[in-house]
């Protein structure tokens, strides 16, 4: 693995390999090499030999893969290097944009082992075939942290809702029959496109249209070094055409890798809606007249809900003794504070505990069922900041309630008279 001769593209254009130089090369056609795209079903044996057999009869100077440098690495078992950045992970929105990208790998995982082929074994039989027929490997696809970022920006909350509703069953075995030799069939790939961009046109537009340019992009700068074969998703193969074709459509390179940064959140609304319950909570309390004890009780009240059910989830996760302690002591104080959350203290400590390392995003990568998921130092850590969090937020709204009641206050006509 370590003598092999990869071309990552990404990281010439941090080098400086811009715009320009892609808009010259395409003025010049009679440099450009033959492009041949092979489309394929990440999980069907029948790609994996049909991907082998085309490299051999092509004998391609180039073999581009659908992999950027992290998915090429957690493929072919390289190990990651660095420390791991705990509190970088448990920060913001990331902590639950690194489970809906676990989740999703999960679930292709899950559908390969029920076909009995390990997903991503086209990309590593391109890969391998290349590497027997002298030709140079090349990472033609966006870094998948920035894919999954933007994917995730795109979604209303109502789509990111139906997006991890629909996985939940496939993660457990669930769901329509596929039938993975129509996968590749272009007219079936079509369809199941056309749906997906029917729930979220956005968030298609992300994952697949800005994934085509990107890689035709990377293609045709190649494509002037020699004759390339593509191994992309058979999803993947007509955009990728079309805009090879069109050459001009192909959006500018920093529209396809900013990051999106929304100053208003559908978590921030939510957290400041949270905020505001908990103070039109207390102010209730106050006006009724209730009270120095009354107050004190409510007090009482919303550490031991918010406390518990903030417990709760850490056990649910199976985290440590601590980190149930500390997401109990805690959580009646982050919910006070939307920049705080009970979570972010309580994976602190269960990383304290667990000691999680870089190897365990390579265990992350391998693991085919969730009991094995469960066993990954990382993984429970990032579970227990979730559920840790969960189990706050439940606390705070079943908390305003309680309190409301004990005040005399209706939640009901209360809520009816604000709106």
């Amino acid at each position: 693995m370590a003598n092999r001769e990869v071309i990552d593209l990404e990281e010439i254009e941090s080098g400086g390999t811009g715009e320009a130089e892609l808009s010259h090369g395409l003025q010049e056609e009679d440099k450009k090499g033959e492009i041949v795209i092979v489309g394929t079903a990440h999980v069907s044996e029948k790609s994996v030999e049909e991907v082998s057999q085309a490299i051999e009869d092509l004998h391609p100077d180039i073999v581009a893969v659908e992999l950027c440098n992290s998915r090429y690495r957690a493929l072919t078992g390289q190990e990651e290097t660095g420390e791991i950045q705990i509190r970088e992970i448990l920060s913001g929105g990331k902590l639950y944009l690194l489970l809906v990208q676990w989740f999703l790998a999960y679930v292709q995982k899950k559908i390969g082992s029920d076909l009995g082929v390990k997903p991503g074994s086209d990309m590593i039989a391109a890969i391998e075939t290349a590497e027997k027929m002298g030709a140079r490997v090349a990472l033609v696809d966006r870094d998948i942290g920035v894919t999954i970022q933007r994917f995730w920006s795109a979604m209303s909350f109502v789509e990111k809702a139906k997006l991890v509703g629909s996985m939940i069953p496939a993660a457990f075995g669930k769901g329509e029959e596929i039938d993975i030799d129509k996968v590749t069939e272009e007219d079936v790939v079509s369809q199941i496109i056309e749906e997906f961009r029917a729930v979220s046109p956005r968030a298609a537009e992300v994952l697949i249209d800005e994934r085509d340019a990107y890689i035709a992009r990377n293609l045709i700068r190649l494509g002037r070094e020699g004759m390339v074969v593509a191994v992309v998703g058979a999803g993947h193969k007509q955009g990728i055409t079309k805009y090879l074709a069109n050459p001009e459509k192909i959006p500018p390179f920093e529209n396809m890798t900013r990051l999106s940064k929304r100053r208003v959140s559908v978590p921030k609304l939510f957290g400041a809606a949270l905020m505001l319950l908990v103070v039109i909570t207390f102010a209730v309390v106050l006006i009724s007249g209730s009270s120095s004890e009354s107050f004190f009780s409510a007090l009482k009240i919303w550490f031991l809900v918010n406390g518990t059910l903030s417990a709760l989830g850490v056990v649910l996760a199976r985290g440590h003794p601590l980190s149930v302690l500390t997401a109990f002591m805690v959580a009646w104080l982050t919910s006070l504070n939307p920049l705080m959350a009970a979570g972010w203290f309580a994976g602190i400590v269960e990383a304290w505990t667990r000691k999680p390392t870089m190897a365990d995003t390579k265990k992350l990568a391998e693991a085919e069922t969730f009991k094995e998921l469960k066993v990954i130092p990382l993984f429970r850590v990032i579970l227990v900041a979730a559920l840790a969090n969960i189990g706050s937020v439940a606390g705070t709204v079943l908390g305003a309630y309680l309190i409301l009641r004990m005040s005399g206050v209706s939640p009901e006509d209360l809520i009816g008279g604000i709106l």
